[in-house]
């Protein structure tokens, strides 16, 4: 994961940019993140996407993180990705895993470097299940073992860390390792689908200082997604310190729409479309990306845990109090003593 801090001046291109590529998908999970894709307008086509690779390139923008939906429903979605890798981007593809196939992974690995993400969220199929829809964890495993097969360097799982599997995240670990991946957990918040079950999904306190000890104690496991508000002080150095939405990256969307993160797809945050303006332009002028820049939760400047976290995510706080100025409501200071976190 990166470690960065930012500073108050403003990053000339985004270091990385999420690129919900398709909405397409063949599974329905109850926390679908992509739910709250707006789906009015036609996905970029090829030609449109291999402008925006172009730009990014121009923009030198480091990483683009592929995602959806499912991105390899995609026809064009290969070419776009030897598009990308041409032009000297590295590529990241957040998959499920079931589309993949013998054919598939080695056009990846002629492609490379293409790092995958699998998502599966369970160490067993009961809780994976749960979340995923009957059946998938096999369906998923069976795609993590084609490419544990072909020895696919840059593989990871992740696991979207719900009240339901918080308590196997050792036993997913182990399960990755066995398949010569690393392990990366990504938050559960309340966008897309997510709202409609974040009350029966969402962390108790008491799960939230459990995995802030978790993550202190075993700092090889990777975290992303603004997991700085859970970041227990022995991880200071492992990461980014503070919401980067706006600052560090932005989002697209299939038809092109451009927002702060993923996490805030809303029509308050629409920043732009790259059909009618290059997101450089966007990137560089847009008012609520520049709201994103100047943002900070006044009421947590106090705080013993402010280097640490800046207020949290704020996608998090907006979708639960309706407004950016209030602080994550799952900070790790909301649910610990000061012993406890330190």
């Amino acid at each position: 994961m990166l470690s960065l801090r930012l500073s108050s001046s403003q990053l000339s291109a985004p270091v990385n940019v999420t690129w919900e590529i398709t909405r397409a998908c063949n599974l329905a999970c109850r926390h679908c993140l992509s739910a709250a894709l707006p789906c009015a307008e036609e996905e970029l086509d090829f030609d449109e996407c291999c402008a925006l690779v172009d730009e990014l390139a121009r923009m030198q923008v480091f990483q683009v993180n592929f995602g959806g939906g499912e991105p390899f429903l995609r026809e064009d979605f290969l070419d776009i990705l030897r598009y990308t890798c041409s032009r000297g981007l590295t590529a990241c593809v957040s998959t499920n895993g079931t589309v993949l196939t013998e054919e598939l992974v080695r056009e990846l690995l002629r492609i490379r470097p293409v790092y995958l993400q699998v998502s599966l969220d369970g160490a067993c199929p009961e809780t994976n299940d749960a979340i995923r829809g009957r059946g998938t964890f096999r369906r998923i495993l069976r795609g993590v073992e084609l490419l544990a097969a072909y020895n696919y360097p840059g593989l990871s799982l992740n696991l979207v860390v719900t009240r339901l599997n918080v308590g196997e995240i050792g036993h997913f670990d182990r399960l990755a390792r066995r398949y010569g991946a690393k392990t990366r957990l990504s938050r559960f918040r309340p966008a897309g689908k997510g709202a409609e079950v974040w009350e029966e999904l969402r962390l108790t306190p008491a799960q939230l200082r459990e995995l802030s000890s978790f993550l202190g104690a075993h700092p090889e496991i990777l975290t992303g997604d603004s997991f700085f508000a859970l970041t227990p002080a022995g991880r200071r150095n492992l990461g980014l310190n503070m919401c980067g939405a706006g600052k560090m990256t932005c989002a697209v969307t299939p038809s092109g729409d451009v927002y702060p993160c993923a996490f805030l797809c809303a029509p308050s945050f629409w920043a732009g479309n790259i059909r009618s303006e290059p997101l450089s332009s966007i990137f560089r002028s847009s008012p609520v990306l520049e709201r994103f820049r100047r943002l900070e939760v006044e009421s947590c400047q106090s705080c013993d845990r402010f280097s640490l976290c800046h207020g949290g995510c704020p996608a998090v706080a907006y979708f639960l109090t309706d407004s950016l100025d209030f602080p994550d409501p799952e900070c790790l200071r909301s649910a610990a003593s000061v012993e406890e976190v330190l």
